[in-house]
């Protein structure tokens, strides 16, 4: 069976479109207007794509199941697992009194929440959305956060914000190395193009996260701080992804930041200590010996603490066993992402990884099993490609390599260097199982409405929408990448569906498609705050399941903002600053 996509089934593009979007209608619907919990609004947005795929655009019922049914099976290896296994390392630190610790070294570095906000949603989010990606940061910080004293809301809601500048090079690079792929340009040009545009907003989120949570006065009291780690994270942002490689940007990025933040805050403080309201009764401090103000601009003084617990003070050797899960952690995705582990893994435990032709070549293109029936049966067609190409589907089941499993390990070892028993160790894996189960639920569900949308050609009929806004393009054309991730939840799909239609509709208007391509690629990572799956991981880490409307419509308007100033930069780029737009780089050996 092949089966080759349509993209204006009713003969007017205006009315495909509208069509084409009802799934995100009524996924988006669910979730904000009727509050209807995450997991039954993944399961409503994925059968009106099923349904809009087979009944106003022609798809063929077994395409459609295929795509639906490989879907989910990659959302469950490639980021339910991830998500699970994060949240398990967290659960075992929390269940040997080791995050109790971590939290009070936070504290004593700064019990400012506007500087414990940088330090831990911005910096240390940013180096896990560079070892792991996939909702890892959202999940792990936002239940750090939590442990410090954040109210849920306030941890999920700030988490998806910080969760932004990253995402282009999280997990290893992952995003640029697909973009690459799927535009047929060179890499080092387009990783270079990202990072002449989003340092830009790493300068800019802090500020904005910060001003998120506080009024303007108190937002400038902090501004020597936000500026230490908006430039020390984009500059590095910027050096590393030009100079250097791919790989470790976010990596280099986030330890840099967190360093440099470190360091400053040992120099530096801001005149008054900011807490929350609900501060003064849930998060107690020492008595101060500077004014502390909380979010209504309410002043205490120390008489107001009396009877109130106190920060405590560990030795370095107790904070360092503390830390320990995490920086094992940090090293297993690291090595867990380095492609020549990676690929001695794959070829050493996954089934299918290499597959020998007739003729004695190992077989080209993406390695796994050929997904029955969907694998080269559905052609791409112009003008989303210059002729007609056969979408790929295999499925590599890389149970070891997958980073899900350097973060199932890494918990395990971490848990028994704490001591923790094989049986306390399953226990609470259990645990954390049955908290995460509609989180797994919603997230693979996502996946599958996200394949549907690809292999129907719903997400082209999307996007030859943006083409059609002629010398504006450069700025919608970054929405395209918005859409994208906030379509499948994730940067890495995003620049799969829309790379090569960036880079065609690009060469088509006049416009550098290395520019267009890295836009689709920046812009998307300021949709990541609103997709469906990351508010599910969001509310699932910070246990609040059933919220996910009202912080959807709390992030939303923040997203397109940020998307929008995304945007105007690179307008810039493509009409005043052109001579920026890289070409022929390449990376430091």
């Amino acid at each position: 069976m092949h089966w080759t996509q349509i993209y204006d089934p009713f003969g007017r593009w205006w009315l495909s479109t509208l069509v084409a979007a009802l799934p995100i209608l009524v996924l988006f619907g669910l979730l904000a207007g009727l509050k209807v919990k995450p997991h039954l609004c993944a399961i409503a947005g994925a059968l009106t794509a099923a349904g809009v795929a087979v009944v106003f655009f022609k798809m063929p019922v077994t395409l459609a199941a295929m795509s639906f049914g490989y879907g989910v099976a990659f959302g469950l290896l490639k980021i339910a697992w991830i998500v699970l296994a994060a949240v398990y390392l967290y659960d075992i630190s929390v269940e040997t009194g080791q995050f109790e610790i971590m939290k009070e070294s936070v504290a004593g570095i700064t019990p400012d929440r506007r500087l414990q906000v940088l330090l831990v949603a911005f910096c240390f989010g940013a180096f896990i959305e560079g070892a792991a990606g996939f909702g890892a940061p959202v999940a792990i910080a936002g239940a750090f956060m939590i442990g410090l004293g954040f109210r849920p809301f306030h941890a999920a809601a700030l988490n998806l914000i910080a969760n932004t500048a990253p995402v282009a090079w999280g997990a290893i690079g992952t995003p640029v190395h697909t973009l690459a792929a799927v535009c047929a340009l060179p890499e080092s040009d387009l990783n270079a193009m990202i990072g002449r545009i989003l340092p830009f907003t790493a300068a800019i989120v802090p500020f904005w996260l910060v001003r998120t949570m506080v009024g303007w006065s108190e937002t400038f009291e902090v501004l020597p701080a936000i500026l230490v780690v908006g430039f020390s994270f984009g500059l590095t942002q910027f050096f590393w992804s030009n100079y250097v490689d791919s790989n470790l940007v976010d990596i280099m990025g986030g330890v840099v930041s967190i360093v440099a933040t470190v360091a400053f805050l040992h120099l530096w403080k801001p005149k008054r200590i900011w807490r929350f309201d609900y501060d003064q009764k849930e998060a107690p401090l020492p008595p101060p010996t500077t004014p502390i103000t909380d979010q209504f601009g309410a002043e205490w003084s120390a008489s107001d603490f009396d009877g109130y617990s106190t920060v405590r003070s560990y030795p370095v050797g107790q904070v360092l066993k503390a830390w320990m899960p995490f920086a094992i952690l940090s090293l297993f995705v690291l090595l867990w992402g380095l492609p020549k582990i990676k690929l001695a893994i794959n070829q050493a435990t996954t089934p299918a990884f290499k597959v020998m032709l007739p003729d004695g070549k190992v077989r080209p293109g993406p390695p796994g099993w050929d997904v029955p029936l969907l694998h080269n049966a559905i052609y791409r067609a112009a003008p989303v490609v210059a002729k007609p190409t056969p979408e790929a589907a295999r499925y590599d089941f890389n149970w070891l390599s997958a980073t899900g499993t350097g973060c199932f390990l890494a918990a395990i070892l971490s848990g028994l260097l704490l001591g923790m028993s094989p049986r306390r160790l399953a226990k609470t894996f259990w645990h954390t199982l049955v908290r995460m189960r509609l989180a797994v639920i919603a997230i693979s569900f996502m996946l599958g409405l996200g394949y549907v949308t690809r292999y129907s050609g719903l997400d082209a009929v999307l996007g030859l929408a943006f083409t059609r806004t002629g010398w504006a393009y450069p700025f919608f054309g970054t929405f395209l990448g918005w859409l994208g991730v906030a379509l499948t939840g994730s940067d890495t799909s995003s620049n799969a569906l829309f790379g090569s239609l960036q880079r065609i509709t690009s060469q088509q208007l006049g416009i550098d498609p290395v520019l267009m391509c890295a836009a689709n690629s920046a812009g998307g990572v300021m949709g990541k705050m609103v997709d469906a799956q990351s508010i599910t991981i969001a509310t699932a880490a910070t246990e609040q399941v059933g919220n996910e409307g009202t912080i959807f419509r709390f992030v939303v308007w923040h997203s397109v903002a940020l998307g929008a100033i995304v945007g105007i930069i690179v307008m810039l780029y493509a009409y005043v600053f052109s001579r920026f737009i890289p070409h022929g780089l390449t990376f430091v050996k």
